[in-house]
């Protein structure tokens, strides 16, 4: 399933010849959801465009995410149902419910395997997670957060858990004792934007204590709407970060739990790189149409990974701009993007926002 994109490159398809690729199998998948969710063939058919085969990606008919925050959308039947996963969301948020079925995430996995080795290789390297072991204890319903840390923790060894308990302490001893382990060879680390933001750099910062993970490469994601409001960008981020841990290799990605699989990684251009299993369309929030390069609007994003569920075409609440195609200096292929916020009054979705709305509510 979906060798030809494999064998065409993960960033190494022009986004023509991508497109081609990535336009049969979205059509495909549209058939498929109409045949095996009731839901989704009753929206096509209310649409008048049941049957209908798309002609270019930006034609697709897409969902709006905050659907799946509404509706259990499925295509398979109940006994095929391996795991459901769930968005985050502060507390009386309604949360996205995602059905999968083992085939769609055994791809899900391969998918982000081969897109993350073009970023921290294919060694497993010692890992650290900036986290606590608690949120990976229900492996049969995980959050968005749970699924993350599971998702990446495929590309490390020696896990560690940076946070000692719920109370989000900073472990210095155990990420001191993974450092030497670890030989001065590279450590991966991974967390969500905002909790690397204020339990490690802002642990380490308040109490003056540094710690040398040089060798270390940051994978992060979940949104940045907290730390904006504290006047922190991804510039500020890095420089932070490097400040009290010495890391200068930091990626982060956007993704969502709706297309689970389908990340788009900051390359070491800045830019946000969709592969060949995926693409983003930034249409006018007006009238839909899609707009070129350099025009802000709202973010769509398709994928040919959801075979259990009708995802493969969202469109986010996220404003976003592209910014080119074919031709990052980075030397990835295919489009490449910025996202630039949240519509406004758009609830908070992403792991680390959300998660620091629970804090502010708490205290």
């Amino acid at each position: 399933m979906l060798d030809d994109f494999f064998s065409s490159g993960i960033f190494s398809t022009t986004q023509a010849a991508k497109a081609r690729l990535l336009l049969d199998e979205l059509n495909a998948l549209t058939r498929r959801h109409e045949a095996g969710c009731a839901a989704y063939a009753a929206i096509r058919s209310a649409r008048g465009e049941t049957g209908q085969t798309a002609g270019r990606i930006d034609d697709v008919p897409f969902l709006p995410v905050r659907l799946f925050k509404t509706h259990l959308l499925k295509s398979v039947p109940d006994e095929a149902v391996f795991k459901v996963l769930t968005s985050s969301g502060t507390t009386g948020q309604a949360v996205s419910q995602i059905v999968l079925d083992t085939a769609t995430a055994q791809l899900q996995t391969r998918v982000m395997v081969g897109i993350m080795q073009h970023f921290i290789g294919k060694a497993r390297l010692p890992m650290l997670i900036i986290d606590h072991p608690g949120v990976v204890k229900d492996r049969t319903s995980f959050s968005a957060r749970g699924a993350g840390i599971l998702g990446m923790s495929n590309f490390g060894r020696l896990h560690t858990y940076a946070l000692g308990d719920e109370d989000m302490r900073l472990d210095t001893d155990a990420i001191e004792s993974l450092v030497a382990r670890a030989a001065e060879g590279p450590i991966l680390l991974f967390g969500f934007t905002f909790m690397v933001w204020r339990y490690l750099v802002g642990a380490l910062r308040d109490s003056g204590r540094r710690i040398n993970l040089a060798n270390g490469i940051l994978i992060h994601s979940g949104g940045w709407k907290k730390l904006e409001d504290e006047a922190v960008d991804n510039d500020a981020f890095k420089r932070e970060l490097r400040q009290w841990t010495g890391i200068s290799r930091v990626h982060n990605f956007y993704g969502m739990v709706e297309q689970v699989g389908s990340i788009f990684v900051e390359c070491e251009a800045g830019r946000l790189h969709a592969p060949v299993f995926s693409d983003v369309v930034i249409r006018d929030p007006l009238d839909w149409r899609p707009l070129p390069v350099g025009s802000e609007g709202l973010i769509e994003v398709v994928s040919a990974l959801p075979r259990s569920y009708p995802g493969h075409a969202l469109l986010t609440e996220d404003r976003g701009v592209l910014t080119g195609e074919d031709d990052c200096p980075c030397g990835r292929l295919g489009r490449t993007f910025k996202v630039l916020g949240r519509l406004p009054k758009a609830e908070l979705r992403g792991c680390s926002d959300t998660h620091a709305q629970r804090v502010e509510t708490v205290s």
